[in-house]
């Protein structure tokens, strides 16, 4: 009877009819059943880093927020200053805990103020976090001032990306795309229906994640298919963000980890904005320095560090893996662990069991791979 249970609450994506029709394979992700893979993992990516590929991440959270003092609000929340935010730009950020651990990594959309200065925004959030970051942003935020609206299972949000992304997708978009930059994004029309569109993505290429009404999405996804886009599960999805270094909530990041610690000290900017929840703690970090920090692993041949193997230093456990794969671009072993800030030097040796066996490992500079044509920001 459980099992029952568990399976009638799994959510699906509106487009789960249509991608099911491709033969994918799914999996439960963060309470959704979602395509692992379609075609095969590396030939997934592969289009993704040649072409252009597409991904359903509809079971990502999607909250509208729209009041007077929205952005003034959110930045008590978050390290980073949303008050540098121009219209129809974004911040990638974290929410933080008292503790400055990463309630969960978001994005933080500015669409900006009205006549009447009612700021309005997007952020989108993680899957599997969904639930708590609502309850956490509905606890801090003056509900009397800020319109809060959970639209989470009520849009299609896609992927598109891939150096041929941009050009495939704006067939079907009327405004120029190509005025879009890195992290902006604007209201469109797509397919003679209103959408959102960013460009933004979590794969290391250019594209543009599109939100829309799910009838428009099922449309969206069908004419992307048939221009030769190439659909792509969470597998590819997985080994493209790893060898661009982004972070995934729940294993690289977590709420007992700081920014510092993971590596994204760009993010916090504790000389331009005032107090947040977490300062202190990131204040005392960047004074004395962290003392374990997120650094990039290669090793040789096709020996694989997958999350949760040890990582050691002259025999000594040191740290544990929290992402590894090979890489299907540069074709070896990458991974992320965390390990002590004096072993973080680019170049310095280490090594990482795997089944009982050592293997040797050396910190390299992330991300392990960057794409030539993505767009600045």
């Amino acid at each position: 009877m459980a099992n029952q249970e568990e399976i009638a609450m799994i959510a699906r994506s509106p487009l789960f009819a249509v991608i099911q029709e491709l033969k994918a394979r799914f999996t439960n992700f963060g309470g959704w059943e979602m395509p692992l893979q379609f075609s095969g993992i590396t030939a997934e990516h592969e289009s993704v880093r040649n072409g252009a590929g597409m991904f359903d991440i509809s079971h990502m959270g999607k909250f509208s927020l729209q009041g007077k003092n929205l952005v003034s609000q959110l930045q008590s929340l978050v390290p980073s200053d949303l008050s540098r935010l121009q219209p129809n730009q974004a911040q990638y950020t974290v929410l933080s805990n008292p503790q400055a651990g990463i309630i969960d990594d978001i994005i933080f959309y500015y669409q900006g103020e009205d006549n009447t200065g009612v700021q309005k925004g997007w952020l989108i959030v993680n899957a599997a976090t969904t639930a708590k970051d609502k309850a956490w942003l509905v606890e801090h935020l003056d509900t009397k001032q800020v319109e809060f609206q959970d639209l989470s299972t009520q849009k299609v949000l896609l992927a598109v990306q891939g150096p041929k992304a941009t050009q495939i997708l704006q067939k079907f978009v009327e405004q120029d795309l190509t005025s879009v930059k890195a992290f902006g994004h604007l209201d469109a029309t797509v397919l003679g229906k209103p959408a959102f569109l960013a460009r933004t993505g979590y794969t290391g290429e250019d594209g543009f994640e599109v939100m829309v009404e799910p009838t428009v999405g099922i449309e969206l996804w069908q004419n992307l298919l048939t221009a030769g886009v190439v659909p792509c599960g969470l597998g590819a999805r997985d080994t493209l963000r790893l060898e661009a270094a982004m972070a995934l909530y729940g294993q690289d990041i977590d709420d007992v980890t700081t920014p510092l610690e993971a590596g994204l000290s760009w993010l916090v900017h504790l000389d331009t904005k005032g107090d947040f929840i977490g300062r202190e703690v990131l204040q005392q970090q960047k004074a004395i320095g962290v003392q374990h920090k997120l650094v990039g692993l290669k090793m040789p041949g096709r020996n694989i560090a997958r999350h949760g193997y040890p990582v050691l230093s002259a025999g000594e456990k040191v740290g544990e893996i929290t992402s590894g794969t090979l890489s299907p671009t540069l074709g070896y072993p990458i991974a992320l662990a965390y390990v002590p800030a004096e072993l973080t030097t680019i170049g310095n040796q280490l090594e990482v069991e795997i089944r009982g066996k050592i293997y040797p490992a050396t910190v390299v500079k992330r991300p392990f791979y960057r794409s030539k044509s993505r767009v600045g920001k």
